[in-house]
């Protein structure tokens, strides 16, 4: 058995259907837990409360990159061996994307006002995530504006390998330059502890929640782009008849 089996549409809709209940009800389950342990956890003695948004913060802005860099795996896939499935995963995944940055951007707008006295700051990474949602945007208005979808996947798979630049500069931005008001990484595998354990462990059961929603999301609009296409398929066979 090949992975590539599983660009056919019709097996693909078969095994995502088995395994999409379970992903959605591990999403759930971790997603409530994850935030609910979350705030229940002690303020911080130097932020307060507000170092709670973490847990919806870094999920979200770790979904956002990483969705993008999602996309651009099924770009590729879809450039060099031209499956329909990738191209309508990344088709699928990019709103989904857009939803999780903007949830970043607006998570850290209210974590870093009382932290650094702004809502925002020209600050490398907080200006490199706002480029990778104008970039979602720009994926998503080049899907609808172009009617054939052959060439809109080939247009917005090479949309997505200059829109990876800026979504590796959201994450290591803040190596790259020294200025700039945001943090390090909160959770690194560096030796030295970032986090305490009190936050860390409802932290990964966080991001894991929104690591399973994201791939629920992603297959459930997937499926319906499958379903959309075969049935342009088959009004455009019958008006021709």
């Amino acid at each position: 058995m090949s992975i590539w089996e599983y660009a056919n549409p019709v097996k693909f809709l078969r095994a995502s259907g088995i395994v999409l209940p379970w992903i959605v009800a591990g999403a759930a389950l971790c997603t409530v837990v994850g935030l609910v342990w979350g705030f229940l956890t002690p303020d911080d003695y130097r932020q307060g409360a507000t170092v709670k948004i973490v847990f919806l913060h870094v999920p979200a802005a770790l979904m956002a990159i990483n969705a993008w860099m999602m996309m651009l795996v099924a770009s590729l896939v879809w450039l060099i061996r031209r499956h329909h499935v990738s191209a309508l995963a990344a088709k699928a995944a990019a709103p989904v994307g857009a939803v999780m940055t903007l949830i970043a951007l607006i998570t850290g707008a209210i974590w870093g006002q009382p932290m650094w006295g702004t809502w925002w700051e020209w600050d490398p990474r907080l200006t490199s995530f706002l480029v990778l949602f104008l970039f979602y945007l720009g994926y998503i208005a080049l899907w609808e504006a172009i009617e054939d979808p052959d060439s809109a996947a080939d247009l917005t798979g090479l949309l997505c390998l200059v829109g990876s630049v800026f979504a590796f500069l959201s994450r290591y931005a803040v190596n790259f330059w020294n200025q700039g008001l945001h943090q390090g990484a909160s959770l690194s595998v560096a030796p030295g502890e970032r986090m305490s354990s009190v936050y860390r462990y409802p932290l990964y059961v966080s991001m894991l929640g929104f690591f399973l929603l994201f791939l629920a999301l992603v297959l459930i609009r997937t499926r319906t782009e499958i379903r959309r296409r075969r049935l342009a398929a088959l009004l455009a066979r019958e008006h021709r008849a």
